[in-house]
């Protein structure tokens, strides 16, 4: 038996892995101080969590041998905090950040010197508003970076800010990825690929004088950017092997960091979208970017700069935005080899050819799979026609893999998210992978996948127990026990239902009004019956028969001002807020705050007083709103309920963002960032009196 490496060094809470080779038996591990570490063992890897501050010594033994390795764990290290995350300004005033616990030098620096100025002293960084509009200040000591919001509004009575780089009567620009996460197989492709790198970056302009969407006349650009943590993503190619078989799986010729729709992944060099009139938004599909960052470290949320230009090259906006991918798309949970474990852990072992034992970790899982494939359906005719139309070896595609021609699972399984893919006869990649797997046994819970019912089953295969996909308003819901509310299952139903032969994959999914309806918010958009709920309601609803006929999907649909739905929203998955901080630094730039964008000024230099012509029939928010909303109020109540509640005393709807003060009939109401708004906070309910 062998174990690698020899020694550990944790920080306290966090944990770190022995991988141990050849064990003969069964295997025990001890430590030699449970105060300061546990140790647990599975499937060839030792796990030792950090507990307090100390060394300690790991036995590992298996029925020949016992070693020793040294684990030492270092005290936590308190990081560097700023309070409060947001200051709201006048131009022409000042504000501060208290800073606590800073670990060396602090330094700061804003996102856009027009509009704030910022200085660092004594712990505290002074913030002086210069015009309206958004901006981030930068906080950095020598291990922690936080970025906080300044929201700055005119010295006069008027309009507000205009996204990043934005002014008053300027533009602003709004930018997202379709989906709040993408999947790649990993570094390796040599195997076989489930998806290739391919990212989507999309963006709108908008004219904040003439309140119109900007389609000619601009060039729109993205390039890489440091994240608040310093991580920067500006390549691809030394990063993974997929452009050594890209021509053998995909038939395209594509030069090292270029996509297969030909847009480069992002780099210091900015490149150029275009503009898509069908949609509607200025676009560059198919990015080709990695997990990993250029020190190497993995971070699956890595940011670009979309920058707007006039023809005559001027700056007219910038927004910040994030290209999600993870490689926690696996198998590896049943499909690595072992001979250990119990026995959910083998249950996948090859039957005829046995387990592959590679030594890289990457291609085992993956040739295994194969290898299961040509066991099981060698002789099945489909599979063998399948074999001769793709023009692989007739003896498998273990063989076909090893003489340099990697699988592409959709080649024969069919997928949306890969159109033009599949065999005829062969079920589609969703179908067959959800139903098969719905009745298999997960190795940690030991139950059916299917009989999971929280995000945990999911996490098995998807992003993933590390990059936590779900991530977003819905996904971290809780209850008053902290408990999440609602998982993958509660929109998207059991994964039996996901496989379901006559369902539509990456088509037919959860909509918005399944669980927006009627002034109702439900928690989940599955009916008893297993089916996605029908609403007639259209408030919340997508737009119908987008992007294809039949179907209706939040991440294409359109709305106020004919923006994109995730513009304000955020993307599918990671909703804003976002539990992730580079999620939130778009809305922050253009309305000071995170969440959904939904602050007039950010678009508006001149704010509309409407009682229903805002996104999904609002009326204008703010004191120009408050001062003259009672003959909207007396011509009817009924449209108030939707947002304000059944008995106007408020719901989540009504919520202020971030602290504010209102003043209606010479009261004066100063809310916390949460509160709800109700009739009852300035008069007697929405009669007065």
């Amino acid at each position: 038996m062998k174990v690698t490496p020899a020694t550990l060094s944790l920080a306290t809470g966090a944990s770190g892995v022995f991988s141990v080779a050849n064990p003969s038996g069964a295997v025990s591990v001890s430590v030699s101080d449970k105060n300061i570490a546990s140790a647990s063992y599975a499937s060839g890897k030792v796990t030792v969590t950090g507990l307090k501050a100390g060394s300690i010594t790991v036995k590992v033994k298996d029925s020949k041998t016992e070693l020793t390795e040294s684990v030492t764990v270092a005290a936590p290290v308190v990081p560097m905090t700023v309070t409060p995350a947001l200051l709201s300004l006048t131009a022409g005033n000042s504000g501060v950040f208290t800073v606590a616990n800073p670990a060396g030098a602090v330094s700061v620096s804003v996102s856009n010197s027009a509009i704030a100025s910022a200085s660092y002293a004594s712990g505290k960084v002074t913030v002086k508003a210069l015009k309206a509009g958004s901006a981030t200040v930068t906080i950095k000591d020598s291990k922690t970076t936080l970025t906080e919001g300044v929201f700055v509004t005119a010295s006069t009575t008027g309009g507000g800010g205009g996204g990043t780089g934005g002014t008053v009567g300027s533009y602003a620009l709004l930018a997202w990825n379709d989906l709040g996460m993408h999947c790649v197989d990993g570094k390796d492709y040599s195997v076989f690929s489930i998806l290739p790198p391919y990212n989507n970056l999309h963006a709108q302009l908008v004219n904040t004088s003439t309140n119109k969407q900007v389609t000619s006349g601009v060039t729109l650009t993205y390039e890489s950017m440091a994240d608040p943590t310093g991580s920067i993503n500006t390549i691809s190619s030394t990063k993974t092997n997929f452009w050594q078989y890209v021509q053998a799986m995909f038939g395209a010729s594509v030069a090292p960091d270029v996509g297969l729709k030909g847009n480069p992944t992002a780099s210091k060099t900015p490149a150029k979208m275009t503009w898509n009139a069908t949609q509607g938004w200025f676009e560059a599909e198919g990015i080709p970017i990695t997990p990993y960052d250029d020190a190497g470290v993995k971070n699956f949320y890595p940011m670009v700069k979309v920058v707007a230009k006039d023809s005559t090259g001027k700056v007219l906006a910038s927004a910040q935005a994030v290209l999600p991918v993870s490689d926690e798309m696996t198998c590896k949970s049943c499909h690595t080899s072992t001979n250990t474990g119990n026995a959910a852990q083998v249950a996948a072992k090859p039957p005829t050819s046995g387990w592959a034992f590679d030594p890289d970790a990457e291609k085992d899982w993956k040739k295994n799979i194969l290898r299961l494939h040509d066991d099981k359906k060698l002789s099945n005719p489909a599979f063998t026609a399948a074999l001769a139309k793709l023009g692989f070896d007739a003896r498998g595609l273990v063989i076909t893999a090893s003489l340099g021609k990697p699988i592409l699972c959709a080649a024969c399984h069919g997928s949306n998210a890969l159109p033009g893919t599949g065999v005829a006869g062969i079920s589609m990649l969703t179908s067959a992978m959800h139903t098969k797997h719905s009745q298999v046994t997960d190795p940690v819970q030991l139950l059916k996948l299917d009989d999971i019912a929280n995000r945990s089953s999911c996490y098995t295969c998807h992003p993933g127990s590390v990059t936590k996909c779900l991530r977003g308003a819905m996904g971290n819901a809780v209850d008053a026990s902290g408990n999440a509310t609602m998982g993958c299952q509660s929109c998207h139903g059991t994964m039996a239902a996901v496989g379901n032969p006559a369902r539509t994959g990456w088509l037919q999914q959860p909509n918005c009004q399944a669980c927006h309806h009627d002034g109702v918010r439900e928690t989940s958009a599955v009916t008893t019956a297993g089916i996605l709920r029908a609403v007639t309601d259209t408030r919340f609803a997508t737009v119908a028969n987008t992007p294809a006929a039949g179907f209706s999907l939040f991440r294409f649909s359109k709305g106020h001002g004919n923006l994109q739905c995730e513009a304000c929203h955020g993307a599918t998955h990671a909703e804003y807020p976002s539990s992730h901080t580079n999620d939130n630094l778009q809305s922050i730039s253009l309305q000071g705050h995170a969440g959904t964008v939904h602050e007039c000024t950010a678009c508006h230099a001149t704010v509309p007083n409407t009682t229903n012509g805002g996104p999904h029939g609002m009326h204008t928010i703010g004191q120009a709103w408050v001062s003259g909303h009672e003959s909207a109020a007396k011509a009817g109540t009924a449209a108030c309920a939707t947002c304000h509640g059944a008995t106007f005393r408020g719901s989540p709807l009504s919520q202020v963002k971030t602290a504010k003060s209102l003043t209606a009939e010479s009261k004066t109401v100063a809310y916390k960032a949460g509160q709800p708004v109700t009739c009852y906070d300035c008069h007697n309910g929405p009669n007065g009196g």
